[in-house]
């Protein structure tokens, strides 16, 4: 999945537009929820050897929230890295050159979407 598709699958999926709030990197977008503003996803372009590939050539990756207990077995997968400038505990970093299938992709930002949303609210016992 290609970044820009990647942003258009999610405005239609989730209802949001993508955030660009860094000046010195304008091409960094961050998906967040509408009620509780949480980021629920980041699309970054960094250098290569940022994620241990061989040379800096650019590439670019998306941060998501995962399960922590998912995490390693994830990151073994081809094109799945832990989270760059994230925590790497919670977030991974997948590389955006369609290595990782589009159904996984979708999938891992539907579990990240659904992480970061607003509890519901408790009804107070008056």
């Amino acid at each position: 999945m290609q970044p820009k598709e990647l942003e258009q699958w999610i405005g239609t999926q989730y209802g949001v537009s993508a955030e660009y709030p860094w000046a010195v990197s304008p091409e960094n977008a961050v998906f967040r929820h509408r009620e509780n503003k949480k980021w629920f996803a980041l699309l970054l372009r960094v250098a290569g050897d940022k994620l241990g590939c061989p040379g800096t050539a650019p590439v670019w990756i998306l941060n998501v929230k995962c399960d922590p207990l998912m995490i390693g077995s994830l990151c073994s997968m081809e094109g799945i890295y832990p989270a760059y400038h994230m925590n790497k505990t919670h977030w991974i970093s997948i590389a955006m050159d369609d290595r990782v299938p589009r159904v996984l992709v979708q999938d891992l930002l539907d579990q990240s979407y659904a992480s970061t949303a607003s509890a519901p609210r408790r009804q107070k016992k008056r």
